[in-house]
């Protein structure tokens, strides 16, 4: 009965989610499980990157080690990460298990600067492509494709910038490269280009409360200055019932300006601030590979997978002592 009395039911409320964020609050766990979470999300869900590239030309002013560096940055769209294999556990001859091929070729033969970015990449397999992949004409791998200028690519790519993709090299004229990569599968433990997360943080959710007594000692001015004293939205002052209210809890930052705040009003005790220890707020912003919505589904079932061979490890141990007791 002790054991069951310490079963606890963990819950997730999402309070946000875009294509490149999702914000939610992680209750009834404590700290070892949320920092868990958070260590599996960051270096432990698989993704897809560039992680073997040779040089054929390389007439830029930039070293190959230096341009293979940023090519395995570039974050590659990594939905067909869960059919591919790690290339460290596949013992099999399908090269497609493990590998997918991705190219580069491009050519200065004008007088501008050639922007090199990630629009110019040869890629193979549709579904694995840069992040806001936008195909130049030189992306399409023809012969004489890769010494058209960035500016007859028909306004859809060559350049850095928004729509521009993300800049791989500069080229001055004659100057040149080719390379063939081969990205694959990989996690964040292993290298940080195989990261799904630009950030992954939590903090814990904070508890308000105001003492409605000394607020009242408060005139309409005081209290308008402290709502507003906090950074976040925090507070709001309601003009009808004239009194302060915890509008959005969860923006609370612990920066102790509210406290302060009433500190120099002379009541240190208008409001109490207390850390849950068992609600944390977390905030995860993906790369773009994997929808963050994805990325945070794929962590729990690393974790739980983690957790099932933790307890059958448990299982084992507890079984053999049972055997050396009797």
């Amino acid at each position: 009965m002790a054991a069951n009395t310490k079963q606890r039911f963990p819950s997730v409320e999402v309070q946000e989610l875009t294509s490149e964020m999702i914000r939610f609050v992680l209750r009834g766990t404590d700290t070892s499980m949320a920092n868990a979470l958070r260590r599996v999300i960051i270096a432990e869900v698989p993704t897809l990157a560039i992680d073997l590239v040779e040089v054929v030309e390389n007439s830029s002013c930039l070293c190959d080690e230096f341009i293979a560096h940023r090519l395995g940055l570039i974050p590659l769209l990594s939905a067909a990460a869960t059919e591919m294999e790690f290339p460290y556990d596949y013992a099999g001859d399908d090269e497609k298990k493990t590998d997918v091929q991705i190219d580069l070729r491009v050519k200065c033969v004008s007088d501008q600067t050639e922007d090199v970015t990630s629009n110019d990449l040869i890629c193979y397999d549709q579904r694995v492509v840069p992040v806001g992949y936008k195909p130049t004409i030189r992306a399409g791998g023809k012969d004489d494709d890769y010494t058209v200028p960035s500016d007859g690519a028909g306004g859809d790519g060559g350049g850095s910038g928004a729509d521009g993709g993300i800049l791989i090299v500069k080229l001055r004229k004659n100057q040149e490269v080719h390379l063939r990569c081969v990205a694959r599968k990989g996690v964040g433990r292993d290298h940080a280009k195989w990261q799904p997360v630009a950030t992954a943080v939590y903090r814990f959710e904070p508890e308000i409360e105001i003492d409605e007594t000394l607020m009242g000692t408060l005139t309409e001015e005081e209290k308008m200055a402290f709502a507003a004293a906090s950074p976040a939205p925090v507070f709001k002052y309601n003009a009808q019932t004239k009194k302060v209210e915890i509008d959005t809890p969860e923006s609370y930052a612990y920066d102790g300006e509210c406290l302060r705040k009433a500190q120099e009003m002379g009541v240190p005790g208008l409001v109490t601030i207390r850390a849950k220890q068992d609600a944390f707020l977390f905030t995860v912003e993906s790369t773009g590979a994997i929808p963050p919505e994805e990325i945070v589904t794929r962590a729990l079932e690393v974790l739980a997978k983690k957790l099932d061979v933790t307890k059958g490890e448990l299982d084992i141990c507890a079984a053999e002592q049972r055997e050396t007791a009797a």
